[in-house]
């Protein structure tokens, strides 16, 4: 056990430790939580480092250090410690995100070396819930999609990844690694989709991440012919059914603030703001 106040990066010994913090926060940090419950610690199976932060000798605070920058029950001190590690590797994300307050305080300091940023999102709501709606009743034609649907459900995938996102997901690496994401997603029954007669995707959301405690919905999309029309709630209700059935007791997402139309439908089927995430985008 470290006895003085410093961060390092974690070990797959530390794995207990980790988890233990993660789990002080089960909602918000399911996104790390589920990567850390199946790779581990190890830095290649869980695709970047996990930095710790100890004070008097005990973990108190984690940053995720990947393809996202995330920090996680993150102190005052613990962000500033992390930050100096992350401007001494140099940029690696493409992302910062996590909740609101500390990622703040780690974009001001990091944004004289990092940036500028292509975009900052400063508040995107977190919202949850654990039971159904009562006055909406699941959209029948929702799906989970299969393996054998992947031509079907890529350009779903890709269009609302651009939509939100602000550039393509194939840019790159030819969109490798997000059509891998998308087929583990397929693979373990988490994608799921409404198709029209024409075979097209008419809506879809995928539980991109998923605990024994919590699960957390992403990538909710709604053919552009098709908005208006009432999909997105009963789209929805069937998506958290599946969530709250199988996955786990507890359903979170988080939207950006200024998508009015996404927020409405989510207090619709039930979901309540419990905090608020901020990401920066490069």
């Amino acid at each position: 056990m470290l006895t003085q106040t410093t961060s390092r990066v974690l070990e797959p010994s530390d794995l207990n430790a980790a988890l233990a913090v993660l789990d002080r926060e089960p909602v918000t940090n399911a996104f790390v939580t589920s990567r850390v419950q199946v790779a581990g610690l190890d830095p290649w199976r869980l695709g970047g480092e996990m930095w710790g932060w100890y004070e008097d000798g005990m973990l108190t605070s984690l940053c995720y250090a990947g393809a996202n920058l995330v920090p996680i029950c993150a102190t005052p001190r613990a962000v500033r410690a992390f930050a100096d590690r992350a401007r001494r590797a140099g940029r690696r994300c493409s992302s910062i995100v996590g909740p609101a307050e500390a990622t703040t305080q780690l974009w001001r300091l990091l944004e004289p070396s990092w940036g500028p940023a292509r975009e900052v999102r400063r508040r995107q709501p977190l919202m949850v819930t654990d039971r159904m709606p009562a006055d909406i009743a699941p959209d029948p034609h929702v799906r989970r999609v299969r393996k054998d649907e992947m031509d079907a459900i890529m350009p779903a995938c890709v269009a609302m990844f651009t939509e939100e996102v602000g550039i393509s997901p194939l840019a790159g690496d030819g969109g490798l690694l997000y059509q891998a994401r998308v087929a583990e997603l397929v693979g373990a029954g988490r994608s799921f989709a409404r198709f029209g007669a024409d075979g097209r995707v008419v809506f879809k959301a995928e539980i991109g991440a998923a605990t024994d405690r919590a699960c957390q919905i992403q990538g909710v999309w709604v053919a552009p012919e098709h908005r208006g029309k009432g999909l997105a709630a009963p789209g929805m209700a069937a998506v958290l059914r599946h969530a709250l059935t199988d996955i786990a007791p507890t359903a979170s997402l988080y939207v950006n603030d200024f998508n009015t139309a996404a927020r409405r439908t989510y207090r619709r089927v039930g979901f309540q703001e419990v905090g608020a995430f901020m990401s920066v985008l490069f």
